[in-house]
């Protein structure tokens, strides 16, 4: 451009010199103006936790600014008021709006030991937080860093864009040095005109719209994901991403809740089912096993006063089940294969049926009764995400080529959770490098591949694939330390989202590739029958640099639907 200027002037071309100034300066706001405007969300992030915060000291309330504000403090906060630091319930009951973190829509229920955020808003409910972080620390201010680092890498088509810039400009300028002297010197044209459409050639040839096409698509896609709960941690990971083919799943946490529920209780042969329930919740209280827990939660729903029940020469079978007395009668809770030996003839045939036909539905089942007959059956199984069936169905909707579950479960439990969500394809009994090596076949097969895991026990795998994406960002470190992109609320339910934009950023930087480049080759054709106009130059540069970036813009436009 600044050739230019000076070419026009030294040829006496002085109107159309400045016009180039005026509308290269007018480029380059509307340019400015553009990348602002898709970095307002990390903005807007910036703005949503409180400058200053209500805090108690001793047995003083005072406002107190975040810097100043000390781990171990406590905060008031009202309602209808931003919490400005994150922290844990120490008093109080209410619903916190996470969405500025999360992206979930529907406020959270909080009460004691839970964990809060900054930035985030509390609903109708007195609070009383003790703060666990500062103000540096905080999720929020976590978030700001990583996308604005994210930002600010470079992904591979904008490496490959700047490599490009560095051989292309000077071609230009050897181009636009032939088209002033070439037709002059070989074929006794005007030097005037041949000056001037060389001078043409190079402001048409200026790469703006090129050098801009990809970071205002990753700017803008990376933006819009922070705003819906989705941290992208770089354009890289946002390119892999949108030329994803296979996606794995870790089962544990990430298909399924992570916690063992009651899915089915059976009562046999027995007028008062919660009486045989309190029994079974009273010997499970003093059990140490995993499932116990299920257990208890299901009688404390039942009000079953379990506590109450005395029990006598309790003890523990082990890997087997429990046993005790109660009111003079021994108990049992335990395995089938613990009453097949308790039993002198053994669990009943239809009983035996009932279980299998449990077992096969992927649930753990637990017999109860005596030494003479088998009371009662108490299923117990990790319960599937509600959304985890729709997500699968989306990504196979998006032409996802293969969804696989890998669980370290047995066989038995991974088809009938596999058949319940609908994945293409499940690995069982696998420990964690068994996931590893799973993955890099799968990388092997389809080149690139994402892992959705927790982001603890499937760091490996996280690692080795495409992308790794962890659930739950916002309530752990780990998962935002080691994984590619975070989804931040611990739903499922973003992945076909950022499936989507991913995509929808991929298609719109090559869109922008090409016909940054083809708008340049079209205006410099013009040159061979002598039309290109210093006018036509500055506005197919500036229209370029428009387009693109507006092009980029329509990013902000996908929504999680």
């Amino acid at each position: 451009m600044t050739i230019a200027v000076i070419g026009a002037a030294f040829i006496g071309e002085w109107g159309e010199g400045a016009t180039v100034v005026i509308l290269f300066a007018i480029s380059e706001a509307l340019e400015s103006y553009s990348m602002d405007k898709a970095r307002q969300s990390i903005r807007s992030l910036m703005d949503i936790a409180p400058k200053e915060a209500l805090i108690r000291r001793g047995n003083k309330e005072m406002t107190v600014e975040v810097n100043d504000i000390r781990i171990g403090d406590i905060m008031i906060v009202k309602p209808g008021k931003k919490i400005a630091m994150d922290g844990i319930v120490v008093k109080g009951l209410s619903a916190v709006n996470q969405a500025a973190i999360t992206g979930e829509s529907v406020p959270v229920a909080k009460s004691v030991d839970d964990e809060v955020f900054a930035g985030t808003l509390n609903a109708e409910g007195l609070l009383e937080v003790k703060v666990t972080k500062h103000v540096d620390d905080t999720t929020i201010a976590k978030i700001i860093h990583l996308v604005e680092e994210a930002q600010a890498e470079r992904a591979p088509s904008q490496a490959f864009v700047d490599r490009f810039a560095k051989y292309y400009t000077p071609l230009i300028m050897l181009v636009a040095l032939g088209v002033a002297v070439v037709p002059p010197l070989f074929f006794g044209a005007s030097w005037d005109k041949w000056i001037y459409q060389g001078l043409a050639a190079l402001v048409v040839g200026c790469p703006c719209a090129l050098v801009i096409s990809t970071p205002v698509a990753i700017v803008t896609a990376i933006g819009n994901a922070a705003r819906n709960g989705v941290l992208i941690k770089g354009g890289i990971h946002l390119e892999e991403m949108g030329a994803i083919k296979a996606i794995a799943f870790d089962k544990t946490g990430t298909l399924t809740k992570g916690i063992p529920a009651v899915t089915d209780y059976l009562p046999l042969q027995i007028n008062d089912p919660n009486e045989l329930l309190t029994i079974i919740a009273a010997l499970e209280n003093g059990s140490q096993h995993p499932l116990a827990s299920a257990i208890m939660k299901k009688a404390e729903q039942e009000n079953s006063p379990y506590q109450k029940v005395l029990i006598e020469d309790f003890s523990s079978i082990t890997g087997k089940g429990i046993k005790g007395i109660i009111n003079g009668k021994t108990y049992y809770v335990g395995s089938p294969n613990l009453f097949e030996e308790t039993m002198t003839k053994g669990i009943p045939i239809d009983i035996k049926s009932q279980i299998s036909e449990l077992q096969n539905q992927g649930k753990t089942v637990m017999v109860a009764g005596t030494s003479n007959e088998v009371m009662g059956l108490v299923a117990v199984a990790d319960e599937l995400r509600e959304n985890s069936k729709g997500v699968i169905k989306k990504l196979h909707s998006l032409n996802i080529k293969k969804t696989i579950m890998l669980t370290g479960d047995n066989a038995g439990t991974a088809n009938a959770i596999g058949k319940q969500v609908g994945v293409s394809d499940l690995q069982a009994e696998l420990l964690p490098q068994d996931k590893l090596t799973f993955i890099k076949e799968l990388r092997g097969k389809y080149d690139r591949v994402a892992m959705v895991g927790d982001g603890v026990n499937d760091a490996p795998a996280l690692a080795a694939s495409s992308v790794g994406i962890a659930m739950g960002g916002a309530g752990t470190d780990t998962a935002l330390e080691t994984a590619d992109i975070a989804l931040m609320a611990d739903d499922l339910g973003k992945l076909p989202f950022t499936v989507k934009l991913s995509r929808k950023a991929l298609t719109i930087i090559k869109q922008n590739i090409t016909f940054s480049l083809g708008i340049k080759l079209v205006a410099l054709l013009l040159v061979i029958p002598g039309w290109l106009t210093l006018w036509i130059a500055i506005f197919a540069d500036m229209g370029a640099t428009l387009i693109v970036t507006l092009n980029g813009l329509r990013l902000l436009r996908v929504k999680d639907k």
